[in-house]
């Protein structure tokens, strides 16, 4: 399948800003079932000072914004080509070692919630994939999908007390889980080709398990299924905040407005 992917993140600031910096994970890899195409960032009213790869393998751009600005607009258009795999991403790649994704972070943090959760799902499964399937419609019956009741900041335990979140909290909840189970785990944002919609509000996330015998296989808890050829990934990580689309600072006391604009269809 091949998707085509715009993406437009713009920032508007009530005041100049003297000087801003925005760290971008926003550019797909080909590997793992996809084969990026082609894929532009351009940046309007400022400009990308570096690019490199990080531990996890994800794309990191650096950008400057020019001083003085008001409005700032970071466009992402390309196309990728994917195939359906069934979830599974294979083999671990990469020079951080599987024992880091075991690693517990703010976001993923273990709690009473999460090891009862564990607890009541039971032990009698054909296979490691029936048990991570079965923990990812576990978490989907305890947490219902709805917006606004969480934010970036949100750590898997609390989402789970409120019993609501979104496809962030999902994954969060998932990878804690998954951990405490004695599996590798990690978050990967993207972006979704949903049936129903071509324009969206904003990207994807879903999670990650490395199985004995099989490597990385993907769950997306919001959507009970595991990725096929809508998806594509972008970044992972052991939590959301390794995999944000967009993260920065700046100086000055000017507030900040964003507006984002999604788009994605075959």
């Amino acid at each position: 399948m091949r998707l085509n992917v715009s993406h437009v993140t713009r920032y508007h600031y009530d005041e100049p800003v003297p000087f801003a910096v925005q760290q971008l994970r926003l550019t797909p890899k080909s590997a793992h079932g996809q084969s990026v195409l082609s894929w532009q960032v351009d940046v309007e009213g400022g400009s990308v000072e570096v690019e490199y790869e990080d531990h996890h393998l994800n794309v990191v751009q650096l950008v400057s914004f020019a001083p003085g600005r008001t409005d700032i607009t970071v466009r992402c258009t390309g196309e990728v080509e994917t195939v359906d795999n069934a979830g599974i991403l294979g083999a671990h790649r990469g020079d951080a070692p599987l024992w880091l994704y075991q690693r517990s972070t703010a976001l993923t943090k273990l709690g009473a919630g999460i090891r009862r959760l564990v607890r009541d799902l039971g032990s009698e499964f054909e296979n490691d994939v029936a048990k991570l399937h079965a923990l990812s419609a576990h978490v989907a019956e305890n947490v219902t999908y709805r917006t606004g009741t969480t934010d970036a900041l949100t750590d898997a335990e609390s989402a789970l007390e409120s019993g609501t979140g979104v496809c962030q909290d999902h994954a969060h909840i998932f990878v804690t889980a998954a951990r405490h189970m004695g599996y590798p785990a990690r978050y990967v944002g993207g972006y979704l080709m949903m049936n129903d919609r071509v324009d969206q509000d904003a990207g994807h996330a879903w999670a990650e398990a490395h199985v004995p015998g099989l490597g990385w296989v993907a769950f997306d808890v919001s959507n009970g299924i595991s990725p096929d050829a809508r998806y594509i990934r972008v970044a992972t990580g052991l939590d959301y905040s390794d995999c944000a689309p967009t993260t920065g600072l700046r100086r000055g006391s000017a507030n900040e407005h964003m507006i984002v604009s999604l788009q994605v269809q075959q």
